[in-house]
């Protein structure tokens, strides 16, 4: 039996006709190839998923310096490039919509993925708590090096070039990742963010990095090709704030100026339990500071995605583990179909096992009806 739900109306996003509001998250899969080019596996991947109203790549690097995972794609190389373009020449082959994700670690490194074993760089010189994966090794996070002053715009136009690049590999426009505590997450948050610069100190000095990050991009590639990802309140990698509600309304009130093609919020869950209630479930409480397009993302099902965008909280919802296990997502959906489950013990492994081995329901349909075949034999 089909189902009817405004999850399944299009949706126009800056002048791209969206055909659904299934969002594929940037999920980190860590399958990229030697020079950490994109390669034949991934772009079976994506293509598995391009019935998705929208597919956001897994985070990409921006630079060399921007690294922090083994074997994560970047954008910064001509291979690089190569490599996507075979990709988003795939997907939009089977009528999908893609966007690149621009990725800074900052301090989330390691000197072994540094250009000469040098410190990974951050808004200060904060260290962050936990270890550092490196080929099947946990490596003890270092301190950073802060970001001298002067520095800090080549890193905003890094994310220009960046942008540039994925356009020329012909992705459909790009998100900032600026959450999770990264590099623009470690400038927003002052447990983080010591300086004492105009990028550091007050709410608006800590947010310049951010705008000037979105000026950049905006600028050589069109506002209505960037998106922007924040986390507001979250805790990944012992991020916080002392005061997040004012920290990240002033930073999400700030990007209307901008135009974007949308403003992607990831769901706090309970690791944030020191944020107001209010800020809780960050679409709801965002929706009255922000003009333009919401994409949700964090823990939704069905049920819940059909709520948030009833409830113009939201207008398109962002799914991550279910699209790993279910490249049909959307089609099931419609025709209210059993899921496939995941595999969490292949998210970062290597090869096809747990990538691109999940059936859709056209394919478990071959199968059934190739036994029913045998059998009758």
């Amino acid at each position: 039996m089909s189902r009817k739900s405004i999850l399944l109306k299009s949706y126009d996003l800056s002048g791209l006709e969206l055909p659904n509001r299934f969002v594929m998250a940037p999920l980190t899969r860590q399958r990229a190839g030697k020079g950490n080019v994109p390669n034949k596996m991934m772009k079976t991947y994506y293509s598995q998923r391009a019935s998705a109203g929208l597919i956001i790549s897994e985070g990409s690097q921006i630079s060399q310096q921007a690294y922090g995972y083994n074997d994560s794609p970047g954008i910064f190389t001509k291979d690089q490039v190569k490599g996507w373009k075979k990709i988003t020449e795939a997907v939009h082959k089977n009528g999908g919509r893609i966007f690149l994700q621009l990725w800074h670690v900052g301090r989330h490194s390691h000197p072994v993925y540094q250009p000469d074993e040098q410190l990974p760089v951050a808004p200060s010189a904060v260290k962050e708590d936990g270890q550092i994966r490196y080929r099947g090794k946990k490596l003890e996070t270092v301190t950073p090096r802060a970001l001298l002053t002067e520095e800090i715009p080549g890193v905003a136009n890094d994310y220009a070039d960046a942008a540039v690049n994925a356009i020329k590999a012909g992705f459909d426009g790009v998100e900032i990742h600026g959450a999770n505590g990264y590099l623009i997450d470690q400038f927003l948050q002052d447990a983080t963010n010591k300086r004492t610069d105009r990028y550091g100190g007050s709410i608006e000095n800590r947010s310049r990095f951010m705008k000037e990050v979105v000026e950049a991009v905006c600028n050589r590639i069109g506002k209505e090709r960037v998106g922007i990802r924040l986390s507001p309140g979250g805790a990944h990698g012992d991020m916080s704030d002392s005061d997040p509600k004012k920290t990240f309304t002033y930073a999400v009130k700030s990007l209307n100026q901008y135009n974007l093609a949308y403003l992607h919020l990831v769901e706090p869950f309970m690791e944030s339990a020191h944020l107001p209630q209010e800020m809780k479930h960050a679409a709801a409480y965002f929706r009255k500071h922000y003009n333009g397009t919401i994409i949700t993302c964090g823990g939704y099902d069905f049920e819940k995605a059909e709520e948030v965008i009833s409830a113009g909280h939201a207008d398109l919802v962002a799914f991550g583990r279910l699209f790993i296990s279910n490249p049909d997502l959307a089609e099931r959906y419609k025709k209210n179909a059993p899921l496939n489950d995941w595999d969490c013990s292949t998210f970062y492994s290597n090869g096809k096992k747990g990538y691109i081995d999940y059936p859709t329901m056209k394919e478990e349909d071959e199968r059934i009806l190739g036994m029913r075949y045998c059998c009758k034999r």
